[in-house]
């Protein structure tokens, strides 16, 4: 394992709603959410889950959406990746990745 990488057991718990809601409020943030949520797996490398950002910015959000505890870094293949954590999720705030995910979805 990465020294980067947390270990599942060692994760942080999901941030307050307050501090998910703001971590889920940005555009960017958001649709890197909604390419994990609609992936297969629900993990991809990094360069999957963003288009038109600088590599820094990119690094900046997934810090984001790590510490509000609603990414899991890990290897993918040999890439650095995210895994969304959707029962963490759902255990914190029930419905509420499926209700942005459904908004998203009508919005096309």
């Amino acid at each position: 394992m990465p020294s980067w990488e947390t270990p599942p057991g060692q994760l942080p718990p999901v941030a307050s709603v307050q501090k998910l809601l703001r971590a889920l409020a940005d555009p960017v943030r958001l649709e890197m959410v909604r390419r994990l949520a609609t992936h297969p797996a629900a993990e991809a490398p990094c360069s999957d889950l963003y288009e038109g950002l600088t590599k820094s910015t990119a690094t900046h959000h997934f810090k984001v959406l790590v510490e509000a505890g609603v990414l899991h870094p890990v290897m993918v293949g040999p890439s650095r990746g995210h895994r969304l954590r959707r029962t963490a999720l759902q255990e914190a705030a029930p419905g509420l990745l499926d209700a942005l995910m459904a908004a998203m979805a009508r919005e096309g």
